[in-house]
């Protein structure tokens, strides 16, 4: 039997005034023009669960970031990432069982591509490419200086000009899978740890476009069996606005109100689904979610791990 439980995962954080996922080319927030919600890519979740473990124990991440990893981790050659993390690793001759001692892959699986003892393993935790958020968004534009030079014959700064968020509430959507996790290794204390590391992650990423962010809530939907599946489960949510904001931005929390109807009708009445464990620090979205759960008694604690 697979040492963890086959799950799907909803996150909810909101950002202000923030870039929640710039594009890689442009730095732009990722949009979709014809829904008008931003997206959020499942890089950027993983980016913020491993940017916080590296934090305290770098050790046991293989994909590191440059501002991350520790001088022993860096090669001498400008490569970065999991290519020169995989070359470092690699000295000590990489085994199996080496590789899945490593958090971030027994999550997110990884690639080692030595001659010798190539490795390739899927990630049992995986999140949706692209997340929309759940309001819709009119982008504003925003611009400011710089004090540093633009270019070794400009002396004088810059002038920047991009585009901004006024408020979006995020929903991230993922899928733990029981038997990749058992190729990996992976087990529920790992994703215990996941949980507790996107949920301060989002809360304390300190760059200049990401500050402005707060976690607000966390589901993992259990089910009764390896193969069942609920279909619709990132539809369960919706976001109902208030009746001054039907039809303006929305511009934080108290515009809005939680419609948990959906999870209600959709997952915990559900025979395929064994219970919902839910992390808030809100008390009105506990309240909303211990009244949806009065006949079928499904809704446990999410066992957070420590910080």
């Amino acid at each position: 039997m697979p040492a963890v439980s086959k799950s799907e995962i909803l996150f909810l954080y909101d950002a202000t005034y923030s870039i929640p996922n710039g594009d890689p080319f442009t730095g732009e927030q990722r949009y979709d023009d014809e829904t008008k919600k931003i997206l959020v890519s499942d890089v950027r979740i993983k980016r913020y669960i491993r940017d916080h473990v590296a934090a305290t124990q770098p050790n046991e991440i293989f994909v590191l970031n440059e501002s991350t990893a520790s001088p022993a981790d860096k090669p001498d050659s400008p490569e970065s990432g999991a290519a020169s993390r995989a070359k470092v690793l690699a000295k000590d001759g990489m085994t199996l069982e080496l590789f899945t001692k490593l958090l971030d892959v027994r999550l997110f699986g990884g690639i080692v591509t030595a001659k010798k003892g190539a490795i390739n393993l899927t990630g049992p935790v995986q999140f949706a490419l692209l997340n929309p958020s759940l309001n819709k968004v009119d982008l504003r534009m925003h611009q400011n200086t710089s004090v540093f030079a633009s270019s070794s014959e400009k002396s004088r700064g810059a002038i920047g000009t991009t585009t901004v968020v006024p408020y979006a509430l995020l929903q991230i959507h993922g899928w733990i899978n029981p038997f990749a996790a058992a190729k990996t290794n992976l087990q529920e204390a790992d994703i215990d740890r996941m949980f507790r590391a996107m949920w301060d992650g989002v809360n304390n990423a300190n760059t200049r476009t990401k500050s402005n962010q707060s976690s607000l809530l966390l589901l993992r939907i259990v089910y009764a069996t390896d193969t069942a599946k609920v279909y619709g489960v990132d539809r369960a949510i919706e976001l109902k606005p208030s009746q001054e904001k039907r039809h303006e931005q929305l511009r934080g929390a108290d515009d809005y109100s939680l419609d948990f109807s959906g999870l209600q009708s959709r997952v915990l009445a559900s025979d395929k689904v064994k219970e919902v464990q839910y992390y808030t620090e809100s008390q009105i979205i506990s309240d909303a979610l211990k009244a949806i759960d009065s006949a079928q008694a499904k809704l446990k604690p999410l066992p957070l791990a420590a910080s």
